[in-house]
């Protein structure tokens, strides 16, 4: 197996994914990590956002991180030798009002990792442009949205839910100008 610096964002994601699982802590990656995953690293996230499912101690977590080397600071548990930095935003596992029901699994060399499927991955980064204008964060949907197979049916009703129709047109009208691009 790859030393742990080596690994690329999804490889480190399932690594640690499944060391918390042999823990008997199961976690879901959410946010801009799993834009990086499913967009082929069209776009780099530092960060992964794991949210536990369960109701494990963060005293816990905090232990079996340190056993790999991670270190907690703030909110953050670091490795000085890995780029990329963990957290653990608080649950539940939902974007905006609604839980998350569906998970994707994605098998690496380094285990299976637990993440948002692609349609939720829009859903959470679309949440960011609805709720606080982050046009980042409609680029990253976007992303997603055209390397991806997404449910638009799905977000559609979820946008509506939402109160967010208006910007949801806006996202659509993205798709529908990327494809007569192509």
């Amino acid at each position: 197996m790859k030393v742990l610096q080596d690994m690329d964002i999804g490889e480190l994601a399932a690594f640690i994914c499944n060391v918390l699982s042999n823990h008997g802590i199961e976690c879901v990656l959410t946010g801009g990590a799993c834009v990086s995953i499913y967009s082929n690293n069209r776009y780099q996230s530092g960060d992964l956002d794991f949210i536990e499912t369960g109701e494990s101690k963060r005293s816990k977590i905090k232990d079996i991180l340190s056993g790999i080397g991670f270190e907690e600071y703030n909110r953050y548990f670091k490795r000085k030798d890995v780029k990329y930095f963990i957290e653990f935003p608080s649950g539940p596992l939902s974007i905006a009002s609604e839980r998350v029901n569906e998970i994707s699994e994605i098998e690496f060399s380094t285990g299976i990792l637990k993440l948002l499927s692609p349609t939720d991955c829009v859903k959470d980064r679309l949440a960011a442009y609805y709720f606080w204008d982050d046009k980042e964060s409609l680029e990253q949907a976007y992303l997603v949205a055209t390397v991806q197979e997404i449910n638009i049916n799905e977000i559609a009703r979820w946008s509506k839910k939402e109160n967010c129709t208006g910007k949801f047109n806006q996202f659509k009208k993205l798709l529908i100008k990327n494809k007569n691009e192509a």
